[in-house]
């Protein structure tokens, strides 16, 4: 069947199952109904993930939700994300990464309920884990930090396996990763020394295979999409944790930057608005939203972080709507 089908890893199978027999450990499938959510005539048709044209991100994913929730608000203005984008937020510890995620999460699943959502935790806190499950409308995959790096390393594999299938059958799926660094750090303990060792002991060959799942994002013109938003730590006293977020600094296409500064001073979303920002962001916002963002970047090009927070905050609050916002500032500016 396996044959037959063209299965490989990764593929969800839906079919007919008997009890084992005597010697058999495993339930026996019969007959297979569903591969990957959708008809089996479909596996047939299906080209592989390596064969098909990535492109830039064009279709955006809207995060905005309710208009209290700021985080989402100010992604979509100063970072927004595509289908298909890969993203990196850059957090300090104790910054709100996990709660920016969580909030990501249900924003893309209220807007888009169509995308299949993945939150992958690897080496978190197992409270971090039962919290996000509760609070989240996504498929939470965790391997917390009292599991084996090996068994880390293979949730993540499989995890990434699963999502190039769910791609190849034209879906858009949506992985958010807590953390990309805790990743490369379980590779490096795994992986047979090279014999070479970059500052702070981290091996090589261990960035290889974080890249890979990393670089596995991607718009596809042929259908579907896969887009990895992945958190690195920085600032946490680890010459490894500055290496390995070196290794991933310009491999993505859309930068959130958190601000240990405004996390100190607790002021949430503790976003640093003038160093984030997405690549080829004139695709995803329509040019007239465009045009009132650059305004905005440029006002806020002449504060300090601290200030240029406090006053979009201030603005944000006072309106329902992103859309509304844009309107005040562009009425501000007319009345400069």
């Amino acid at each position: 069947q396996i044959r037959r089908f063209n299965l490989t890893s990764g593929d969800t199978v839906a079919g007919q199952v008997r009890p084992p027999k005597e010697g058999e450990k495993y339930f026996a499938l019969l007959r297979i109904e569903a591969i990957n959510h959708k008809a089996i005539n479909f596996a047939a048709e299906r080209i592989t993930f390596q064969n098909l044209t990535p492109i830039h991100p064009e279709d955006m994913l809207i995060t905005e939700t309710e208009s209290h929730i700021m985080s989402t608000r100010m992604v979509d203005l100063f970072s927004p994300i595509g289908k298909g984008q890969r993203g990196l937020i850059v957090s300090p510890p104790k910054a709100g990464k996990t709660i920016l995620l969580k909030e990501l999460a249900n924003g893309i699943a209220e807007n888009h309920p169509d995308t299949v959502r993945i939150i992958l935790l690897i080496d978190e806190r197992p409270e971090e884990v039962t919290d996000l499950r509760r609070s989240t409308n996504a498929h939470v995959i965790a391997a917390p930090f009292d599991m084996h790096p090996e068994k880390q390393i293979r949730v993540a594999e499989m995890t990434i396996e699963m999502a190039k299938r769910l791609v190849e059958f034209n879906y858009d799926v949506v992985i958010l990763l807590d953390s990309i660094t805790r990743l490369a750090r379980a590779y490096n303990l795994y992986v047979p020394p090279s014999g070479k060792l970059l500052s702070g002991g981290v091996d090589p060959s261990a960035l290889y295979k974080p890249k890979y799942f990393f670089g596995a994002a991607r718009n596809i013109e042929e259908g579907g999409s896969l887009t990895i938003i992945a958190t690195a730590l920085v600032e946490t006293g680890s010459k490894m944790d500055e290496v390995i977020f070196e290794e991933f600094k310009g491999t993505g296409n859309m930068e959130l930057i958190l601000s240990r500064q405004l996390a100190n001073k607790r002021m949430f979303p503790s976003i640093n608005l003038t160093l984030s920002g997405t690549r080829r962001e004139e695709l995803l916002l329509p040019s007239d939203i465009l045009r009132k963002v650059w305004v905005l970047r440029r006002m806020l090009s002449s504060m300090s972080e601290e200030e240029g927070l406090r006053l979009i905050m201030e603005k944000l609050r006072g309106t329902a709507t992103n859309e509304e916002f844009l309107d005040l500032i562009e009425m501000e500016k007319k009345s400069y």
